[in-house]
């Protein structure tokens, strides 16, 4: 199946941008991150649509987001990278997402607290040298294990490790731990903002 998929470094049509935002809502819908921002499913489904929706699109300049689409232009997973420099995004590109952002939240106002709060904290433990920032990586659960993750993995570190610095990322979810120590990150804190809400994992990799 991996044939048949390929890279696209295209920017992204309207139709495009709902599309990769229905990907990654599908791919985090179970996440326990935002099962305990969003506990009810009807909720948790339309919050994750109107926030990735807003955070890709509204990602800034010099932000790169790269899809994985089959021969149809069907997309089945993405990367949104922020290179060297580029974190953390301008004020006037953070202010364009509170609106989705906001809209994602709002009807449930804790969710707007304890999210807040893990924000603030992971703000707080962004390195400070030079790296590229894997701000997102989803594959539609339907075609995952397929190679998708792996194909947007190293087309974004290969650009990382040309420049010579390092990358980094942060996950919500344990299990994620393993994979990406398979690209060579290695876990560099575990942040628990809210107590009774789960932890975050940050991870660091180094230029090869």
């Amino acid at each position: 199946m991996v044939s048949d998929l390929r890279l696209d470094e295209r920017a992204l049509t309207r139709s495009a941008l709902t599309d990769a935002s229905l990907v990654a809502m599908r791919a985090f819908f179970n996440d326990p991150f935002f099962r305990f921002l969003s506990p009810s499913e009807r909720l948790r489904t339309r919050g994750l649509t109107l926030y990735f929706g807003a955070s890709l699109a509204h990602f800034g300049e010099g932000g790169r987001i790269v899809t994985v689409r089959q021969p149809d232009d069907t997309i089945v997973g993405l990367a949104a990278w922020l290179p060297t420099g580029r974190y953390p995004q301008s004020v006037r590109t953070q202010l364009t997402q509170i609106p989705g952002t906001f809209r994602a939240l709002y009807r449930r106002p804790r969710s707007l607290i304890d999210g807040n709060r893990y924000l603030t904290a992971l703000a707080k433990s962004h390195p400070k040298e030079a790296h590229w920032y894997l701000f997102l990586l989803v594959a539609d659960p339907s075609i995952q294990r397929s190679g998708v993750g792996t194909m947007l993995m190293h087309h974004g570190l290969a650009l990382a490790d040309a420049e010579g610095v390092g990358s980094y990322l942060e996950t919500q979810n344990e299990d994620n731990l393993a994979y990406y120590r398979r690209f060579g990150y290695e876990l560099r804190e575990t942040l628990k903002p809210v107590k009774e809400g789960p932890p975050l994992y940050t991870m660091w990799r180094r230029p090869r």
